[in-house]
């Protein structure tokens, strides 16, 4: 079972109690005791003599909400709180994932650098901010959550019977490119072949590839259509406001896409979400985020052309594949010979790398998106 909560090690059994109906649930089919439970963010105001009935030593309490006077008794009574964060502009506690709605909550009327993502990322980066005790727990207890978010996801029927092919690439692909349409085109190649995919959740080609896989449904005509409305806000420079608008048309256009993950980071705030992934795991910690991005594509990850970013990917997957089972070595693919031999030349220290390895077999250097899926037995 994969682990992309963060924790270094097996932890005890415990019981994730994440809406006030599953508690609602446990206690009516008769709950007498809260040793292991984990309420996390749940308004439990109205919810006094339950509570009052319950042992509750041994429980831990993330960010509820309470009736007056109940939480210093459940503290005398056992429990472990852990009480809301003042000035935090986010749930640290959070029981989901975001969607792009959530994260661009008021584009309709109101500027980037208003909402909710922007808010965040201009909150991590006040002065002094990552010297602050309450900032660094408060960022510590969001990427826990998202990760153990991430991680009931890929439990979840969500992924269930797929794997989760990843592509790589450059933010710097703009709308209305050739480069930004062959992303596109693998997206939804690989969605439409029954594939899960996930990107770090960025623009460029991430965008792209969540943008082909969110519209892998619907025909070539009207997905060619889409690429050309967003071909008229090419980047989201200089206006995050009106990139993240155009994308948000064709989103309400289309409104049952297929599912696709993004993983961002606010680390690089100045690139915004993509409106595209329909479920977004964003982390404060980069490290922690590409190393969970890498952990959670089992069926392996193309890599589109790009600097210094893609290249750090791909040799930290080689990194996992170099030193892994046979069984476990995942696909590796490149796209674009000239780019990955010449301009960038990670392609001769990858094979040489894989050379009398198990992942001899597993790395593959290509021209074409579809020669990419072909590949990969798609």
């Amino acid at each position: 079972m994969m682990n992309l909560s963060g924790s270094l090690g097996p932890s005890p059994r415990t019981l994730e109690v994440e809406s006030i109906e599953s508690f609602d649930r446990l206690v009516d089919e008769g709950a007498v005791a809260m040793h292991g439970w984990h309420a996390q963010s749940l308004d439990l105001r109205g919810r006094t003599a339950a509570l009052e009935n319950l042992k509750v030593e041994g429980a831990i309490f993330l960010g509820c909400t309470f009736d007056p006077g109940v939480e210093e008794r459940l503290r005398r009574r056992g429990a472990l709180i852990f009480p809301r964060l003042q000035g935090v502009p986010f749930n640290p506690y959070r029981s989901s994932l975001y969607t792009p709605q959530e994260l661009y909550d008021g584009l309709d009327h109101a500027p980037y650098e208003e909402l909710p993502d922007a808010l965040v990322y201009q909150w991590s980066i006040r002065q002094g901010q990552r010297q602050r005790v309450d900032a660094t727990l408060a960022s510590a207890l969001h990427d826990h959550a998202i990760g153990d978010a991430l991680d009931d996801l890929t439990r979840s029927e969500f992924s269930s019977g797929r794997t989760i092919v990843g592509v790589m690439g450059g933010h710097a692909a703009q709308r209305g490119s050739v480069e930004f349409a062959q992303a596109a085109t693998l997206g939804r190649l690989l969605a439409r072949s029954g594939r899960l995919v996930a990107t770090g959740g960025g623009p460029g080609a991430m965008e792209a590839a969540n943008l082909g896989a969110y519209l892998s449904h619907i025909p070539d005509d009207g997905f060619k259509e889409a690429l050309a409305e967003l071909g008229s806000v090419p980047g989201f420079r200089p206006s995050v406001s009106a990139w993240a608008r155009v994308a948000a048309a064709v989103v309400d256009r289309f409104p049952d896409g297929t599912p696709s993950l993004g993983i961002p980071t606010w680390f690089y705030g100045h690139e915004p979400p993509n409106y595209f992934a329909t479920h977004i795991a964003k982390y404060f910690a980069n490290a922690i985020r590409e190393a969970i991005l890498l952990e959670l594509c089992n069926g392996g990850i193309i890599f589109l052309p790009g600097a210094a970013g893609t290249v750090q990917e791909i040799f930290q997957d080689a990194c996992e594949n170099y030193y892994s089972a046979r069984e476990a070595v995942t696909p590796m693919v490149l796209v674009g010979r000239r780019h990955w031999e010449h301009e960038y030349p990670a392609w001769p220290m990858l094979s040489r790398l894989a050379a009398g390895r198990p992942m001899a077999d597993r790395v593959f250097l290509v021209d074409t998106v579809e020669e990419a899926v072909a590949v990969m037995g798609g």
